[in-house]
């Protein structure tokens, strides 16, 4: 946490920036080690601050390691004692995440008497890049997953609902490890899986279904993101066929995975090759976005992207293809962007399973 907040300072002295205001949960991790989002950071140049009440007082101390002083206030009080702090250390300008702070609490703090810069991009741009210790933690949360896609599979069958099949992979990634899900999982069966973002719901499990399932797993705070597509029984040969182009997008895209790729050009290599089968109308999301301490963050690959991907960085790989009222495929594998090659933290064949 050192480091980050040593780098942080660096980038604020480059703006002309005297301190940075952290209120977003995710940030406050990032730079602090604190795991709750009642608290607000405070980083300066001379000092750096994280306040918080009474309930978490024991617990920032343990998460920050002494990294910053841990100031017990109210919640009427946090004002005040950041004012104060600002002024101690002199500062006249200072960050703030805009896209984190509501209306109300920006007009509380525009009283003070220092200028509040956005800067909300920058202090979120280091979240791009893995460090050895954050890849550790995201191989580890996918690990997890891996074992309890595998598992699960095996508890699960035609005639239960995706509620039940949902309910029972929660259950499975919590006893192998999981911190908690990613996201709430998708388990989409037959023409549910024609829904991109479908919730699970009372549809029973039929042979001859396609089972869409998308859910991540939790290590240390990062989260993993995977989608496997499997069989109940024997499916007919139209879906085979869109099970494999599905396949052949995601290994066609994963093949053009690397250091320097524009985000835009990745997801064409998937796309282009899904329109060339007939299916284009029917891949209507981008290709893939990063994750981290977020299950969705920065950078993206899309048709719209700007970001080029650069060692460091994570993104997933997910095309798809969805026809409405019959079924959906989506493979999906969450990798990290390396010097010469990429690293596929997912381990889970894609080879069509079926139960």
């Amino acid at each position: 946490m050192k480091q980050r907040i040593e780098a942080l300072r660096e980038s604020l002295l480059k703006s002309s920036l005297d301190a940075a205001l952290i209120t977003s949960g995710v940030n406050i991790r990032y730079y602090s080690g604190f795991t709750s989002s009642d608290g607000i950071f405070l980083v300066t140049q001379k000092s750096a601050y994280l306040v918080t009440d009474f309930r978490y007082t024991i617990q920032a101390k343990a998460q920050t390691k002494g990294q910053c002083e841990v100031v017990e206030t109210t919640n009427t009080d946090q004002l005040d004692r950041i004012r104060g702090f600002l002024a101690a250390d002199g500062c006249k300008r200072a960050a703030f995440e805009q896209d984190e702070m509501r209306v109300g609490a920006f007009h509380s703090y525009q009283a003070m008497p220092v200028e509040w810069v956005p800067f909300g991009d920058e202090l979120s741009m280091p979240r791009r890049y893995k460090a050895a210790e954050e890849i550790a933690s995201l191989q580890k949360a996918q690990r997890i997953a891996d074992q309890s896609f595998l598992e699960w599979l095996g508890r699960i069958g035609a005639g239960m609902t995706e509620l039940e099949a949902a309910a029972e992979l929660n259950y499975v990634c919590a006893k192998n490890g999981s911190e908690g899900a990613s996201f709430d999982p998708i388990v989409a069966g037959g023409p549910n899986g024609a829904m991109a973002h479908a919730v699970p719901g009372s549809r029973k499990l039929q042979k001859g279904d396609l089972v869409v399932t998308d859910f991540g797993c939790m290590a240390d705070g990062y989260h993993s993101d995977m989608t496997r597509t499997f069989a109940v029984g024997t499916i007919d040969s139209e879906s085979k066929e869109i099970y494999e182009i599905v396949k052949t997008a995601q290994q066609m895209a994963l093949d053009a995975l690397k250091n320097g790729i524009a985000g835009q050009a990745l997801d064409a290599v998937a796309r282009d090759y899904i329109a060339k089968k007939g299916y284009g109308p029917q891949f209507g999301h981008s290709l893939g976005h990063g994750f981290g301490l977020l299950i969705h963050e920065a950078p993206y690959a899309s048709m719209t992207s700007k970001d080029v991907l650069t060692s460091g960085m994570t993104i997933t790989v997910e095309p798809g293809i969805y026809v409405e009222g019959k079924c959906g495929v989506r493979i999906e594998d969450c990798c990290v962007v390396g010097e010469d090659r990429y690293i596929n933290l997912v381990g889970v064949t894609k080879e069509l399973l079926s139960i």
